[in-house]
């Protein structure tokens, strides 16, 4: 198994984990406790959590090392969707102590 984490700064982490459990919630099973601020995401072939902090939204997603770009993908792409009036950007670091893949508003990628 392999692990990826962000910490995505945010004035609003619990609403984003919120919108974030309900769309994924959609192909996967989801769940989102608003009373601790926690979440959790079983997808097909792996899982990951939400945790709304003061501040900031910390994702993580545990996989075999072959579907962790994956699964990093899937939950930033939808967060920053959700996030563009707030220019989220999902930067992942994996267990190993490499980074893993970015997502930003492809506007702003772009600009770059």
């Amino acid at each position: 198994m392999a692990r990826s984490e962000a910490r995505v700064p945010t004035d609003r982490p619990a609403r984003y984990a919120k919108q974030l459990a309900s769309h994924l919630g959609r192909r996967s099973q989801t769940s989102w406790d608003e009373e601790t601020g926690t979440g959790g995401i079983v997808f097909q072939n792996g899982t990951g959590t939400l945790t709304a902090t003061e501040g900031a939204l910390l994702l993580t997603v545990d996989t075999d090392p072959e579907h962790l770009g994956v699964l990093e993908g899937v939950v930033g792409r939808h967060l920053v969707r959700f996030g563009t009036r707030d220019e989220l950007v999902v930067a992942w670091r994996r267990d190993n102590g490499e980074p893993g893949t970015t997502q930003r508003n492809s506007e702003d990628q772009a600009a770059r």
